[in-house]
C-alpha cells in the first residue's frame, strides 16, 4: 500500500468514525503500524485529524438539531440525544474528554454543538482525548512489533 493511500485511508476510517456512522479506525491504525513502513508520528496525527474533523462535523450538526432532529435520517434517536444532553449538562465541558468513548462519545460531541459550546474549547478538549487515545492505541500495536 502506497503512502498516500495508507494516510488517506487512515483519514477516513478516523473521520468517519467520529461521525454518528459506525466505523472503526482503531483497527485501521493498528493495521497500518503492525504493517510497519509508514511514520508513527504521522499517523497519530492523521487519524487525530481526520477524527477531530469528524467530531466537528458533529458540533456542527448539534448547532443546528432542533431543525433535522425530528427527521427520518437523523442518526441519533431521541433518547441517545437525551442520555447525552443529561451527561453533557452534569459533567460541563469535561465530559468532552471521554469523547473518545465508543457509544457515548459521539452524541456526547454533537450535544456540545447542541448546547452552543465555544468552538475553541470543544476543540481543544476533544483533541485531547482523541490523540490520548491513538497514542495508547499505537503503544498497544507497538508492542507487538
Amino acid at each position: 500500500m502506497t503512502g498516500l493511500a495508507a494516510y488517506g485511508g487512515l483519514f477516513v476510517a478516523a473521520f468517519a468514525a467520529a461521525t454518528l456512522l459506525p466505523a472503526q479506525s482503531e483497527a485501521v491504525l493498528a493495521g497500518l503500524i503492525l504493517n510497519g513502513g509508514h511514520s508513527l508520528a504521522l499517523l497519530i496525527a492523521v487519524a487525530t485529524i481526520g477524527n477531530v474533523l469528524g467530531s466537528l462535523v458533529n458540533w456542527v450538526l448539534g448547532r443546528q438539531v432542533e431543525r433535522f432532529k425530528d427527521r427520518r435520517w437523523f442518526p441519533a434517536s431521541p433518547a441517545a440525544l437525551a442520555r447525552a444532553e443529561s451527561w453533557y449538562r452534569r459533567y460541563g465541558r469535561w465530559s468532552l474528554l471521554l469523547s473518545w468513548v465508543p457509544i457515548i462519545g459521539d452524541p456526547l460531541t454533537l450535544i456540545a454543538g447542541t448546547l452552543k459550546e465555544p468552538l475553541w474549547s470543544f476543540l481543544s478538549l476533544v483533541s485531547i482525548a482523541k490523540l490520548t487515545r491513538y497514542v495508547a492505541i499505537a503503544a498497544a500495536a507497538q508492542s507487538f512489533v
